[in-house]
């Protein structure tokens, strides 16, 4: 696992646009089917758009019909974390960056085949890196 990225609240700050910190560093969400990765078919890596972890490759994107990019796993296991959100009244699993510890959306057992989960993410928390 790459080392940890740890800066401060004000650096975040500097760093993210407003609606990313939001995201990432307050655990916010954006409005559904208004992300910029909705719809997006491009080939490609997408990275965590905090620190630039490679996160999930394009060929595991699916369209869940939710609102909110969604891939049915990540590159490598140990790219995201995952902890209990109790917020807004559910009991739901939140996907964090293991790098960073960006909050990027959130995980359900609702998927595709081949694992069967939804990893459901914001756009505002990711970078797609298209390939050639």
């Amino acid at each position: 696992m790459a080392e940890k990225v740890v800066k401060s609240e004000a650096e975040w700050r500097a760093q993210l646009t407003p609606e990313q910190f939001h995201i990432c560093r307050e655990k916010g969400t954006e409005r559904p089917f208004s992300g910029q990765y909705c719809n997006e078919k491009r080939p490609g890596v997408y990275e965590c758009a905090a620190c630039g972890q490679p996160l999930f490759n394009s060929s595991t994107k699916f369209d869940s019909g939710t609102g909110w990019p969604s891939f049915h796993s990540p590159i490598a296991p140990d790219r995201v974390g995952a902890e209990r959100d109790r917020s807004h009244g559910m009991i739901r699993n939140e996907v964090l960056c293991s790098r960073c510890d960006a909050h990027l959306g959130h995980l359900f057992e609702d998927g595709p085949a081949p694992t069967g989960l939804r990893y459901c993410l914001n756009s505002a928390a990711l970078k797609l890196e298209p390939s050639e």
